[in-house]
Order: C-alpha cells, then structure tokens, then sequence
C-alpha cells in the first residue's frame, strides 16, 4: 500500500477511535459568499492526478492531439514525449510542459490541455466513512459544500447520529474537528448547517446508540 495511503487511513482510524456520541466539538460557519468567517478556497485551481482522462490539442497537429489517461504512477505517454510527469500539476502547467518537450519536433507548438474525467490528488480527495449511504472517496470540486457532498453518497442511513458527525481537517500542518449537523440539514433542511468543504476533507458519520 502507498505510504500516503496509509497515512489518510491511519488518520482516519485515529479520528474515529476518538470519536464519542457526542462530538462536543466547534462548529464551522455557514457557507455564505458574503460571510468573512468561510474558509473557501477562493484561488482553487484543480491538480490533476492518477485516473484522470486529459484531452490535448496541440494547434495544426491534429497527428499528436490524443486523449489520455492518467497512470497510477501520475504520469502520461503522448505521441513524441513519453512519460510526462502531470499529477499535481494545473492543465496550464502540463500544457507548457508539453510545448517545450514538442518543441524539439514542433516548431512554436501551441497546446491546450482540458481534463475530461476528474479524480483529482489522492491528498485532495474528500472522503465520507460512517453511517453514509454510500461512504466513498470524492473528487473535489470548487465551491463544494456539505449538502453537495451528501447528495453524492446518498444521504444517511437509517442508524446514523447525523447530528454528531465531525469532520476532519489539517490546518496550518495540524488536524482539527469540527461537528456538522447533518440531520438538520439534510431532513430540515437548515441551511446553516451547510459549510463550505476543502480539499482533503474526512467526515465521519457516527452510529446511534439508539
């Protein structure tokens, strides 16, 4: 197993094991375009990573424009330059990667790298354990909130605490939890329980005791 993967699963098994019926913990603003207090990421830009499907064009050589797929090990192979190291880079950043490789076959070769199917960074995935209908590991995607991220894995099941889930973030190189209301949420449809989700993010949905 990745070193990195058993480092998110170490953390998460550390997580739950310190988790009570009742969290206890502080919770995080509301999402609001308008509230100083969100910690959205304003300046996202999306990072390419394994299993992702990049489209590239390269201007007037439709012969080296292909559609590739990211490999596990985070690079791709295109017609000219094998083994371009892409994951954790921009499409931008990969695109002028490309034009200086091409550029020993093409002359001023123009490219434009668009991402068709997205996975994302394993570090940047958000992931759901728990009481979730369909707990699962997401791909982020900007602006993505709570209620974005319970619709994705189906809502909670029937034992779920959903008032007593805690999410799990690292800020400034240290995790934090933070509970989230999820019942109130999802069945009241209470929207100050709706924050804002960031890259890497764990929610852990605990099981009733009753």
């Amino acid at each position: 197993m990745h070193l990195t993967h058993r480092l998110v699963l170490l953390i998460i098994l550390a997580v739950t094991i310190s988790l009570s019926a009742c969290s206890g913990y502080p919770e995080l603003p509301a999402s609001s375009p308008d509230n100083p207090l969100t910690t959205k990421h304003e300046d996202y830009l999306y990072h390419i990573g394994p299993g992702d499907v990049l489209r590239i064009f390269v201007w007037r050589n439709p012969e080296v424009s292909v559609e590739v797929k990211v490999r596990p090990d985070g690079m791709v192979s295109t017609p000219l330059v094998e083994d371009l190291v892409v994951s954790e880079k921009t499409s931008t950043e990969v695109a002028r990667e490309l034009e200086e490789a091409l550029s020993v076959f093409i002359k001023e070769p123009i490219v434009t790298v668009s991402v068709d199917k997205f996975e994302g960074p394993y570090k940047e995935q958000v992931r759901v354990i728990g009481q979730a209908a369909e707990p699962q590991a997401l791909s982020y995607s900007e602006d993505m909130t709570l209620l974005d991220v319970m619709i994705l894995v189906g809502g909670l099941t029937e034992f779920a605490d959903g008032n007593n889930a805690v999410l799990a973030r690292v800020e400034g190189g240290k995790q934090k939890q933070y509970t989230v209301r999820l019942e109130d949420l999802i069945q009241d449809g209470d929207l100050d329980a709706n924050i804002d989700i960031l890259p890497g993010d764990i929610i852990i949905i605990p099981e009733s005791w009753f």
